[in-house]
């Protein structure tokens, strides 16, 4: 039985901003994306991932638009890697890729009460998941039914969180690993192809778009039915970070999983997502952390289709 947390809004501050943005802003990041950015409209965010040339997730991120560009939201402590590397591959594309991390603040925000607090702030109630509703120069994206995130300048940090409070990052962590939600860190970089995470299921992936980094391989995993390894949720009576190994049961003698992300439930347990073997899915072998003998994992169902 989930455990709900007794906060809803928390400033995230573990999550970087990059903007890109010039004439041809958009056609560059669809040609860099997993997803379609050309078709995306002002009023919708889209998930999406940004892959190696052998297919291998470099980051996950928020594409939100605004009115000079995008906003990428991704894990910090990738974001300035990330937007370095990612601008070697603007050439002579009218676009411009910054580090905006410390000009706006990031603020999440859920629960019952999450829409009245919107509306105290000046946000209309985005309609539909990923759709994206304005007060001045701040943005609401509704990631999920009763969740938000809002982009505020860094002035009006205060202001936000005066209204709304923080009740720390690590409840809004939970509240995406609930969401089956996984962020690429940087202990995790090049590690998956975006199917073994999900990203597909959350739309992150769009099959018949043009080329763009590692397509081919993350086209040939979609079409040919090798994807071996695939994520799941799980709890633990013990701490665990992204990048720890598993050991499943059925796979003696190996390492055949790996921990995408985790937070700590007000209980000390700890929920996370996990990439392991689909093998050991389907066959129930046990699945544990760090060692052949450490302790077990319980597998949890996710909210999406498996």
């Amino acid at each position: 039985m989930d455990i709900k947390v007794s906060h809803a809004a928390a400033e995230l501050r573990r999550f970087g901003l990059l903007s890109c943005t010039g004439d041809e802003a958009r056609e560059f990041l669809h040609a860099q994306l997993t997803s379609d950015v050309s078709a995306l409209q002002p009023d919708r965010a889209r998930f999406a991932g940004w892959c190696s040339a052998k297919g291998r997730l470099l980051a996950s991120l928020l594409v939100v638009p605004h009115a000079g560009g995008f906003f990428l939201q991704l894990s910090r402590d990738i974001a300035p890697a990330t937007a370095k590397r990612l601008s070697m591959f603007i050439l002579r594309a009218k676009a411009k890729l910054a580090d905006v991390s410390e000009e706006w603040a990031q603020i999440g925000l859920w629960g019952p009460q999450a829409t009245v607090r919107l509306a105290a702030l000046g946000f209309e109630t985005p309609a539909a998941d990923l759709a994206i509703t304005h007060a001045g120069d701040a943005h609401a994206v509704r990631v999920a039914d009763q969740r938000f995130v809002l982009l505020a300048p860094a002035a009006q940090r205060g202001r936000f969180l005066e209204a709304l409070g923080d009740g720390g990052e690590e409840a809004w962590a939970l509240e995406e690993i609930r969401a089956g939600r996984p962020h690429v860190v940087q202990a995790t970089q090049d590690q998956f192809v975006p199917q073994m995470v999900n990203l597909e299921r959350l739309g992150a992936v769009d099959f018949h778009k043009g080329c763009y980094p590692g397509q081919e391989i993350v086209a040939r995993t979609q079409y040919r039915g090798i994807l071996k390894r695939r994520m799941a949720r799980a709890r633990i009576a013990a701490p665990a970070a992204p990048g720890n190994d598993l050991y499943a049961d059925n796979l003696p003698g190996q390492a055949s999983g790996m921990v995408v992300n985790a937070a700590r439930t007000p209980e000390g347990l700890t929920e996370l997502l996990a990439v392991v073997q689909i093998s050991s899915l389907e066959s129930a072998s046990a699945i544990r952390l760090g060692a052949a003998d450490g302790p077990q994992l319980e597998l949890l169902s996710l909210p999406y289709a498996a």
